[in-house]
């Protein structure tokens, strides 16, 4: 399958198979992978799949951080999970006006605020999803057997596409068919900038700025992680897949007192491809919650509803 474009999906889906420089030693392992996705978004790992991952890439630190939705299989901002912690995250895509960025959220409690946000933008999730189909179904004459449904993204049905009669693969899905600028493309609604800022800030244990040189406009990006009052954290530690000024985000994060994230941002099956070191990771780790074990929770406390009708 191939990757689709960075400018092209919800969330351009990383290579697994990147090669990253990024760790303050490249001789240190990385034990913290810090953006993942998991089926309730657009990944390919399933909650109860992670830890196994996680073990395979040695990593002992994951955070789940799914596009806008809080996976509902986590009961407390930090579990663990089959010896690996996982921390309970959000990818929320937000409008800054200049552009669209991505926050991520970490350690994060559920808030009346964040939770109707959530329902807000699942329901024009679905409602975009469903006209996306359409558009491709007439446009194309087949039927991709996909339902709309919370957390349904691009990547999705690009992955539909490529599985159909259609003659298109993954890439030629975005790059023919549901780009920005494709016949098929519907825009999807958003949460300003401010408003993301103020529910993620209430909700978690630390806000960062993901992938900042993704942005059309790095400059203006790396502006509102120096000043929104917010903001604690910029991802530093990342698969871009070419070079990058990594000594930039260094001294930002110096100037401005911001800790230094990372991770793989993986949507497929493996982790660690991008993360930090344990010496990258104390500063972080003083920031979240004690780990949970699952054992810890009453077979009553777990959440009953399908996790499409979930955060």
């Amino acid at each position: 399958m191939s990757a689709a474009p960075a400018d092209s999906a919800d969330s351009a889906e990383s290579s697994d198979s990147a090669v990253t420089d990024d760790s303050p030693d490249s001789s240190d392992p990385v034990v913290a992978d810090l953006h993942a996705h998991t089926t309730v978004s657009d990944g390919t790992l399933t909650l109860d799949e992670v830890p196994a991952a996680a073990r395979d890439a040695g990593v002992d630190w994951v955070a789940v951080t799914d596009h806008d939705r809080i996976h509902p299989g986590l009961d407390a901002p930090v579990v663990e999970r089959d010896g690996v912690r996982v921390v309970r995250g959000i990818e929320l895509r937000v409008d800054a006006g200049f552009e669209r960025l991505d926050l991520l959220g970490y350690g994060v409690e559920h808030t009346d605020a964040l939770d109707a946000e959530i329902d807000r933008l699942q329901r024009d999730r679905r409602e975009r999803g469903a006209a996306i189909l359409d558009a491709i179904e007439e446009r194309l004459g087949v039927d991709l057997d996909v339902e709309p449904r919370a957390g349904l993204g691009r990547p999705h049905i690009a992955r539909a596409i490529d599985a159909s009669d259609a003659p298109y693969d993954y890439a030629g899905a975005f790059d023919e068919l549901i780009g920005n600028d494709g016949p098929c493309y519907v825009a999807r609604d958003v949460t300003p900038l401010d408003e993301g800022l103020d529910l993620l800030a209430d909700a978690c244990a630390l806000v960062g700025l993901a992938h900042p040189f993704r942005y059309e406009d790095v400059d203006e990006a790396l502006d509102v992680a120096r000043e929104s009052a917010a903001i604690d954290a910029i991802e530093r530690f990342y698969p871009y897949g070419r070079a990058v000024d990594d000594a930039r985000i260094d001294r930002l994060a110096a100037e401005n007192d911001l800790l230094r994230t990372g991770g793989t941002d993986a949507h497929e099956r493996t982790l660690g491809v991008a993360g930090l070191t344990e010496s990258a990771f104390d500063p972080v780790r003083e920031r979240l919650p004690e780990p949970v074990s699952v054992g810890e929770f009453a077979a009553g406390d777990s959440p009953g509803a399908a996790p499409d009708e979930q955060h």
